[in-house]
């Protein structure tokens, strides 16, 4: 009732003005605009009271306006969203990381959540809780079953439900009951919640005797810190060049990419510049202060979840010729948001203008200002992109995220492992393989035996498991063509030949694929004993793009050319 009359209280003042724009003739643009916002502001507002005072059923209100809002931001872009005063938590923990809670990821799995990973040195993995603990209770409250919420699939209920009961004060004390895969008994832990910061660098270390590595996933408010501790301290090592992994990094504050920039080139140079509606509020972004390093060698990997923030720092770094890129072209995300407060403690993140890194162009890869018919927006065509030039004069285009000096192709993942991984039962397997393992040798060298795998195996085929075969359904569709044009007879041999090839069977793909599903279980079976950390440190030591990027720095003259305007020759 009180979000019904602050709702309706705040349409009523906004229509009073509309009602008194209504008979008044806008003289110019201006004004015609002013009249057609009073105009429409005007007519939602009466569209509200009267479905509020007439509809056959109760409404809510603050739901019914929530669902016009959405569906007005999501007409225009993806990255324009508003935040209301119940989820401005999930606001503050994108732009700093940081949240009160045990620190452990959950899912739902088997009807109940499970706990997937306990993050390392945080109260979850004090206490002694394991990836695959069922949470059974909190404080006393049951947290096997909630009341569905409408709209919204149970699995997220009651995601949402434990979650919040598992976040609460820094310091408040939390009691969890377990079940723990294994053990007859349910557990019982206690501990105090903390104030939680995601891990900036989950990794950084040598990936050769003289190479160091960082890899970070977002961009928040110490991410640049952060980068300049993991650097200084591999400086120490002696490192002579260095990796920056982008990888499905998402991006975020704008600022912080300059400031990462800034450590490797000179001062007063041109890192970005943003251009907006308002030309007020056009900047450009500088490095203000003098680098740590002006000449380590620098390989940055990319692909297409390298966005926003990270595509600056890509972008800029080969704009000026001061880094090579591998891997795959970026997202194309050239859009910057900016906060808006909005009453009742809530929060706009609109989109208010477009980045255009150092030479000038712009990667933004979808053009949403112009729809298909259908309302979807399309990618820009190559056909249609600029080129531009970086300092050296080596030639670069806008639109479609920025692309690699050299580019690798993603290698083929097997079906099956996505259903291994997406079912469960590689998780499964490992909780119930870790029970007879108290721990395990280095994360770089591990791997489970031959008979491990056999066991895994047998695991498999004990379950309900089903994958999606595209290759049977491929068939199944020939099988049709070729019944219904008449060659079914004359080819019947050559088809149940194909078929025998092509349609999967699960013994033989386990068996086909035994290599690459190996390293999916080997990864889960070192992030359990050594977290995040130890499955960089396993996954690194067979990371092709890696492989390629140490390939260059390790060749002075390679690194150098890469870095150069191409001649005829080269072209």
């Amino acid at each position: 009732m009180k979000n019904k009359l602050i709702v309706l209280f705040v349409l009523s003042i906004i229509g009073t003005s509309a009602i008194n724009a209504q008979n008044t003739q806008p003289q110019n643009q201006d004004q015609q605009r002013y009249f057609d916002i009073n105009k429409n502001i005007d007519i939602y507002n009466s569209i509200l009271r009267e479905l509020d005072l007439f509809y056959v059923d109760s409404l809510d209100i603050t739901k019914t306006v929530r669902t016009g809002i959405d569906n007005m931001l999501g007409s225009l872009d993806p990255y324009t969203e508003y935040f209301d005063e119940n989820n401005m938590k999930d606001f503050t923990f994108m732009t700093t990381g940081e949240y009160a809670g045990i620190g452990a990821g959950i899912i739902y799995k088997d009807g109940k959540i499970s706990i997937t990973e306990p993050f390392e040195g945080k109260p979850a993995a004090k206490a002694g809780l394991k990836a695959g603990d069922y949470i059974l209770e909190i404080d006393g409250k049951d947290m096997t079953k909630c009341e569905k919420k409408e709209g919204e699939a149970y699995a997220s209920t009651l995601s949402n439900f434990v979650s919040s009961n598992l976040k609460g004060q820094p310091g408040t004390a939390i009691t969890i009951k377990v079940e723990r895969p294994g053990e007859k008994k349910p557990i019982t832990v206690k501990f105090n919640r903390e104030k939680i910061l995601v891990d900036v660098i989950p990794y950084h270390g040598l990936v050769s005797p003289t190479t160091g590595y960082i890899t970070w996933g977002t961009f928040t408010v110490k991410s640049a810190a952060e980068v300049k501790k993991a650097f200084l301290d591999l400086k120490k090592q002696g490192i002579t060049s260095l990796v920056l992994d982008l990888r499905q990094n998402g991006g975020g504050i704008m600022e912080e990419a300059v400031q990462i920039v800034n450590m490797f080139v000179p001062k007063g140079k041109v890192v970005l510049s943003t251009k907006g509606k308002l030309k007020q509020g056009d900047r450009t972004y500088r490095t203000t202060l003098e680098p740590i390093d002006n000449e380590i060698p620098i390989a940055i990997l990319v692909d297409r979840g390298t966005a926003s923030a990270a595509e600056i720092v890509a972008g800029a770094f080969q704009d000026m010729d001061r880094a090579i890129l591998v891997g795959e072209r970026t997202f194309g995300k050239g859009l910057v948001q900016t906060p808006r407060e909005m009453p009742f403690g809530g929060s706009l993140k609109v989109t208010t203008s477009k980045y255009f890194i150092p030479s000038g162009r712009c990667v933004q890869a979808i053009d949403y200002s112009h729809r298909n018919p259908d309302g979807s927006a399309g990618r820009i065509p190559d056909s249609l992109t600029t080129v531009f030039y970086t300092e050296v004069g080596r030639p670069v285009r806008d639109g479609g995220g920025v692309s690699p000096d050299i580019e690798l192709k993603e290698d083929k993942v097997p079906t099956i492992t996505y259903y291994l991984s997406n079912q469960f039962i590689v998780f499964d397997w490992v909780t119930n393989w870790a029970l007879n393992h108290k721990s395990i040798e280095s994360p770089k060298t591990f791997s489970i035996t031959d008979e491990d795998y056999e066991n895994f195996k047998e695991f498999v085929k004990s379950k309900d498991f089903q994958y999606d075969r595209m290759s049977e359904k491929s068939m199944a569709s020939l099988k049709e063509v070729m019944e219904f044009e008449g060659y079914m007879k004359s080819a019947d041999e050559e088809f149940k030949a194909l078929e025998a090839k092509l349609v999967p069977n699960l013994n033989r793909d386990l068996d086909t694929f035994k290599e690459e599903i190996m390293q999916q279980i080997n990864t889960e079976v070192v992030k359990r004993y050594f977290h995040e950390r130890g499955e960089y440190m396993f996954t690194l030591q067979r990371d092709k793009t890696l492989a390629k990027a140490l390939e260059v720095l390790n060749d002075p003259k390679l690194y150098k050319e890469t870095l150069s305007v191409p001649t005829e020759t080269d072209k």
